[in-house]
């Protein structure tokens, strides 16, 4: 477990699960919403994206918090693990609306109201985004899966691990880039 991927629908929790995850294993944590969002709300250039997604699939020891669709085929090409948080869309909507004006290391800005048009993709998830995540994961041979459908499901998975001594961790244990 040196190349994780952490997926899921938007709302799911997949940066706590996430930060977590690092906290036990001292792993490089890169969220995907930092490296595509900026903090004026505009969108990276995509060469530039795939070009720092690459230059992390490239190194040893990470985890990868985010979805992000397109570029999911060659993040599974790279990882030995994947954690799918495959939550009810109650348990999502929840859990997005529950963040809305906190600041949080994984998106570039602080959310001040609900924006209809996330909450409808959290709300069509199950119909565009489950499929294709199944149809991914299906094709990833040789890959460690963990699918969770609750939160003490993950809670209780995380429980499990030992967690590594601080002079275990390494200096590139955080990176929100």
């Amino acid at each position: 477990m040196q190349r994780i991927l952490v997926i899921g629908c938007p709302g799911s929790g997949k940066s706590t699960f996430a930060r977590a995850l690092q906290e036990k294993t001292g792993l490089p944590l890169y969220y995907l919403d930092m490296l595509w969002h900026r903090p004026d709300r505009t969108t990276a250039i995509r060469a530039e994206f795939d070009q720092t997604l690459e230059q992390i699939l490239q190194q040893d020891r990470w985890i990868i918090d985010g979805n992000y669709r397109r570029t999911m085929p060659r993040r599974l090409e790279f990882c030995d693990t994947v954690f799918w948080l495959d939550f009810p869309v109650e348990v999502c909507l929840s859990g997005a609306l529950s963040r809305i004006g906190k600041p949080r290391e994984d998106l570039p800005w602080v959310e001040t109201a609900p924006d209809e048009k996330f909450l409808n993709s959290i709300r069509k998830f199950s119909i565009w985004g489950r499929p294709e995540i199944i149809r991914l994961l299906q094709q990833a041979a040789g890959k460690q899966i963990h699918v969770f459908q609750t939160r003490e499901e993950s809670a209780a998975f995380l429980a499990s691990l030992p967690t590594i001594s601080p002079h275990e961790k390494r200096n590139d244990t955080h990176c929100k880039t």
